[in-house]
Protein backbone atom coordinates (compact mmCIF):
# COMPACT_ATOMS: atom_id res chain seq x y z
CA UNK A 1 0.00 0.00 0.00
CA UNK A 2 2.94 2.44 0.59
CA UNK A 3 4.24 1.63 -2.59
CA UNK A 4 1.18 2.73 -4.10
CA UNK A 5 0.80 5.94 -2.06
CA UNK A 6 4.38 6.56 -3.55
CA UNK A 7 3.26 6.15 -6.74
CA UNK A 8 0.71 8.60 -6.28
CA UNK A 9 2.89 11.42 -4.82
CA UNK A 10 5.49 11.17 -7.67
CA UNK A 11 2.49 11.24 -10.73
CA UNK A 12 1.18 14.27 -8.66
CA UNK A 13 4.26 15.83 -8.28
CA UNK A 14 4.96 14.82 -12.13
CA UNK A 15 2.58 16.51 -14.06
CA UNK A 16 4.31 17.37 -17.53
CA UNK A 17 5.83 13.53 -17.88
CA UNK A 18 1.57 12.29 -17.87
CA UNK A 19 1.10 15.01 -20.74
CA UNK A 20 4.26 13.99 -21.87
CA UNK A 21 2.72 10.29 -22.28
CA UNK A 22 0.08 11.58 -24.31
CA UNK A 23 2.26 13.41 -26.47
CA UNK A 24 4.41 10.29 -27.37
CA UNK A 25 0.97 7.95 -27.83
CA UNK A 26 -0.39 10.88 -30.31
CA UNK A 27 2.48 11.18 -32.16
CA UNK A 28 2.94 7.15 -32.98
CA UNK A 29 -0.77 7.20 -33.93
CA UNK A 30 -0.32 9.97 -36.25
CA UNK A 31 2.86 8.31 -37.53
CA UNK A 32 0.84 4.76 -38.27
CA UNK A 33 -2.03 6.91 -39.78
CA UNK A 34 0.77 8.79 -41.69
CA UNK A 35 2.53 4.90 -42.93
CA UNK A 36 -1.04 3.93 -43.42
CA UNK A 37 -1.90 6.50 -46.23
CA UNK A 38 0.87 6.35 -47.96
CA UNK A 39 0.78 2.34 -48.18
CA UNK A 40 -2.84 2.46 -49.04
CA UNK A 41 -3.25 1.19 -52.58
CA UNK A 42 -6.27 0.58 -52.36
CA UNK A 43 -8.55 2.84 -55.33
CA UNK A 44 -12.13 2.93 -53.10
CA UNK A 45 -10.05 5.20 -50.57
CA UNK A 46 -8.69 8.00 -52.90
CA UNK A 47 -12.36 7.79 -54.49
CA UNK A 48 -13.71 8.18 -51.31
CA UNK A 49 -11.94 11.19 -50.21
CA UNK A 50 -12.08 12.97 -53.61
CA UNK A 51 -16.24 12.56 -53.66
CA UNK A 52 -16.23 14.26 -50.06
CA UNK A 53 -13.53 17.14 -51.57
CA UNK A 54 -15.70 17.54 -54.49
CA UNK A 55 -12.72 19.50 -56.31
CA UNK A 56 -10.82 18.89 -58.85
CA UNK A 57 -8.26 15.77 -58.73
CA UNK A 58 -4.88 17.86 -58.37
CA UNK A 59 -6.12 20.10 -55.10
CA UNK A 60 -6.88 16.45 -54.00
CA UNK A 61 -3.54 14.90 -55.15
CA UNK A 62 -1.55 17.83 -53.25
CA UNK A 63 -3.87 17.52 -50.06
CA UNK A 64 -3.43 14.05 -49.35
CA UNK A 65 0.08 14.17 -50.29
CA UNK A 66 0.00 17.13 -47.54
CA UNK A 67 -1.93 15.12 -45.09
CA UNK A 68 0.26 11.53 -45.30
CA UNK A 69 3.89 13.84 -45.13
CA UNK A 70 2.46 15.89 -42.02
CA UNK A 71 1.32 12.79 -40.34
CA UNK A 72 4.22 11.07 -40.76
CA UNK A 73 6.65 13.49 -40.21
CA UNK A 74 4.62 15.63 -37.90
CA UNK A 75 3.81 12.37 -35.86
CA UNK A 76 7.36 11.13 -35.35
CA UNK A 77 8.72 14.36 -34.61
CA UNK A 78 5.54 14.58 -31.99
CA UNK A 79 7.02 11.23 -30.44
CA UNK A 80 10.05 11.85 -29.75
CA UNK A 81 9.35 15.79 -28.55
CA UNK A 82 11.46 17.69 -31.34
CA UNK A 83 10.35 21.20 -32.20
CA UNK A 84 6.98 19.71 -31.29
CA UNK A 85 5.00 23.24 -31.60
CA UNK A 86 5.73 23.18 -35.18
CA UNK A 87 4.66 19.57 -35.61
CA UNK A 88 1.52 20.08 -33.71
CA UNK A 89 0.33 23.10 -35.21
CA UNK A 90 1.15 21.88 -39.13
CA UNK A 91 -1.68 18.90 -37.93
CA UNK A 92 -4.01 21.28 -36.72
CA UNK A 93 -5.47 22.32 -40.03
CA UNK A 94 -5.90 18.54 -41.47
CA UNK A 95 -7.72 17.91 -38.46
CA UNK A 96 -10.17 20.92 -38.69
CA UNK A 97 -10.86 19.92 -42.40
CA UNK A 98 -11.13 16.38 -41.22
CA UNK A 99 -13.91 17.97 -38.49
CA UNK A 100 -15.48 20.20 -40.56
CA UNK A 101 -15.64 18.52 -43.58
CA UNK A 102 -15.26 15.13 -43.39
CA UNK A 103 -17.26 13.77 -40.09
CA UNK A 104 -19.37 16.60 -39.65
CA UNK A 105 -22.04 14.91 -41.59
CA UNK A 106 -21.28 11.60 -40.03
CA UNK A 107 -23.14 13.36 -37.01
CA UNK A 108 -22.22 12.41 -32.96
CA UNK A 109 -23.06 8.93 -31.53
CA UNK A 110 -22.20 6.65 -34.91
CA UNK A 111 -20.94 3.49 -34.79
CA UNK A 112 -17.55 4.45 -36.56
CA UNK A 113 -17.40 7.51 -34.11
CA UNK A 114 -15.22 9.31 -36.20
CA UNK A 115 -16.12 12.76 -35.17
CA UNK A 116 -15.48 12.42 -31.91
CA UNK A 117 -12.39 10.54 -32.49
CA UNK A 118 -11.24 13.51 -34.69
CA UNK A 119 -12.30 16.01 -32.45
CA UNK A 120 -10.35 14.66 -29.10
CA UNK A 121 -7.15 14.10 -31.45
CA UNK A 122 -7.39 18.02 -32.97
CA UNK A 123 -7.81 19.22 -29.13
CA UNK A 124 -5.07 17.43 -28.25
CA UNK A 125 -3.31 18.75 -30.97
CA UNK A 126 -4.26 22.22 -30.21
CA UNK A 127 -3.03 21.77 -26.33
CA UNK A 128 0.58 20.63 -28.10
CA UNK A 129 0.69 23.52 -30.20
CA UNK A 130 0.21 25.57 -27.35
CA UNK A 131 2.06 24.24 -24.26
CA UNK A 132 5.27 22.45 -26.20
CA UNK A 133 7.02 19.93 -25.25
CA UNK A 134 7.26 18.16 -21.72
CA UNK A 135 10.55 17.27 -20.23
CA UNK A 136 11.15 13.83 -21.29
CA UNK A 137 11.98 15.21 -25.21
CA UNK A 138 14.13 17.01 -27.58
CA UNK A 139 13.02 20.13 -26.77
CA UNK A 140 13.19 19.83 -23.12
CA UNK A 141 16.43 19.03 -22.91
CA UNK A 142 16.99 22.33 -25.12
CA UNK A 143 15.18 23.83 -22.19
CA UNK A 144 17.29 22.69 -19.90
CA UNK A 145 20.29 23.71 -21.80
CA UNK A 146 19.19 27.02 -22.04
CA UNK A 147 18.39 27.26 -18.30
CA UNK A 148 21.99 26.25 -17.07
CA UNK A 149 23.27 28.76 -19.27
CA UNK A 150 21.21 31.30 -18.16
CA UNK A 151 21.96 30.39 -14.33
CA UNK A 152 25.58 29.99 -15.51
CA UNK A 153 25.44 33.71 -16.64
CA UNK A 154 23.62 35.16 -13.79
CA UNK A 155 25.85 33.78 -11.43
CA UNK A 156 29.00 34.94 -12.93
CA UNK A 157 30.50 31.87 -14.52
CA UNK A 158 29.62 31.78 -18.13
CA UNK A 159 31.42 29.14 -20.30
CA UNK A 160 30.87 26.84 -17.48
CA UNK A 161 27.72 24.54 -17.16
Amino acid sequence: MSMLRQFVHWAESHPKVWLDCVRVYLGVGLFVRGVLLITNARSEFINEMLSHVGNSWIITVVVLHYIALAHLVGGAMLTFGLLTRIAAGVQVPILIGAVALIHRAEGLMNSGQSLEFSSLVLFLLVVFTIAGAGPLSVDGDKAFVRHSIEDAENSGTSGQI
